[in-house]
C-alpha cells in the first residue's frame, strides 16, 4: 500500500530525504526531453525516458501508442534508474504532471510509493544541475503484474460508456475532444458517451500548482463521478488521462480505471464508433 500523498509540494521535499527525484519531461511535438534534461534538471534527478521506461512498442494499432511495458521490462528500467522495491519516487516534468503522473500512476497501481511535484520545474527556485546527470545504483524492483482493477480494456470502456452508472472521462483538450483538431490519433472525435474533462483544469493557471483537494472534488463530481459506480480514464495515448487518476485520488475520490490505449487505440479500430461535438 502506498503512504505518500499522490501530490506533494516543494516544500514537503526535505521530508522524503531519499527519495529518488525523477525527471519525465518529454514532449508530444517531438522535442527531446533528454535535452531539456541536460539542460537543467532538479539536483540528483535521473531521466526517465516516456517511451523507453514507461512504454513498449504497440504489436497491434489498437494496443495506442504508449502501451505499457511488460512487468519484467519495467521492472529492469526502474532497477537500472536506481529505484527498489522500497524507492520513494517523486516525479515532476515542466507541464504541471501531465508527464510525470505516467509513472506516478504506474507506479502507485503496483503498491510503490510515488507523487508528483506540484508545479514541477517551473516552480523549483533552487539551483539546477546540468549535464547528463549521475548514474544511480541498481536496485532490486520486483516485477509484478499490472493490476487488472486498475485498467479498462476497450470492452470495458465501451460498457462503461453507456452504463447508467459508469463514467469515462476523456483527458483531452476541448477543440482534440470534439473533434475540431485531430492532431495525430487515427480519427476525430471522441468515445462515444465520454465526457470531456480536460487534464489541465486540474491545475490552477494562478499559481501552476494541482487545485485543492475540495476544488478537484467539486470538479469531478460536477461530471458525475459520485454518481457513478465505475469511472475510467482516457486521453489520447494513457499519458495525459494519469492527470485524472491522481486529481481523483487527491480528491478523495475511488480511484478511475486507466485505459491505456485510450482513444489512439480505440480510434484504430474501425469497428468502434467514435463520436463528435460536445459530447456528455
Amino acid at each position: 500500500m502506498t503512504t505518500i500523498a499522490p501530490i506533494i509540494s516543494i516544500d514537503e521535499l526535505v521530508d522524503h530525504p531519499d527519495a529518488v527525484i525523477a525527471d519525465v519531461r518529454w514532449y508530444l511535438d517531438g522535442r527531446s526531453g533528454r535535452a531539456a534534461y541536460e539542460a537543467g534538471h532538479l539536483p540528483g534527478a535521473v531521466f526517465v525516458d516516456l517511451e523507453r521506461d514507461l512504454s513498449t512498442p504497440a504489436e497491434v494499432p489498437t494496443s495506442g501508442r504508449h502501451p505499457l511495458p511488460g512487468p519484467e521490462a519495467f521492472a529492469a528500467a526502474m532497477s537500472s534508474l536506481g529505484i527498489g522495491d522500497d524507492s520513494t519516487v517523486i516525479a515532476y516534468d515542466d507541464t504541471g504532471g501531465m508527464t510525470a503522473g505516467r509513472l506516478v500512476v504506474m507506479l502507485r497501481m503496483l503498491g510503490r510509493d510515488a507523487a508528483v511535484l506540484d508545479g514541477g520545474i517551473g516552480l523549483w527556485t533552487g539551483e539546477l544541475m546540468d549535464g547528463a546527470g549521475v548514474i544511480p545504483e541498481q536496485l532490486e524492483f520486483t516485477p509484478c503484474e499490472w493490476p487488472t482493477d486498475r485498467l479498462a480494456d476497450e470492452a470495458g470502456v465501451a460498457e462503461a460508456a453507456t452504463a447508467e452508472r459508469g463514467l469515462v472521462l476523456d483527458a483531452r483538450h476541448h477543440e482534440r475532444f470534439i473533434g475540431e483538431v485531430t492532431q495525430i490519433d487515427p480519427r476525430p472525435g471522441h468515445i462515444p458517451g465520454a465526457a470531456n474533462a480536460p487534464w489541465v483544469d486540474n491545475i490552477d493557471p494562478a499559481t501552476g500548482r494541482f487545485r485543492s483537494a475540495l476544488e478537484l472534488r467539486e470538479r469531478f463530481n460536477a461530471l458525475g463521478a459520485s454518481d457513478s459506480d465505475t469511472v475510467v480514464a482516457y486521453c489520447g495515448s494513457g499519458v495525459s488521462a494519469c492527470m485524472n487518476v491522481l486529481g481523483m485520488e487527491r480528491a478523495g475520490l475511488p480511484v478511475p480505471r486507466l485505459y491505456v490505449a485510450s482513444f489512439s487505440g480505440w480510434s484504430a479500430n474501425p469497428d468502434r464508433d467514435v463520436e463528435m461535438g460536445p459530447g456528455r
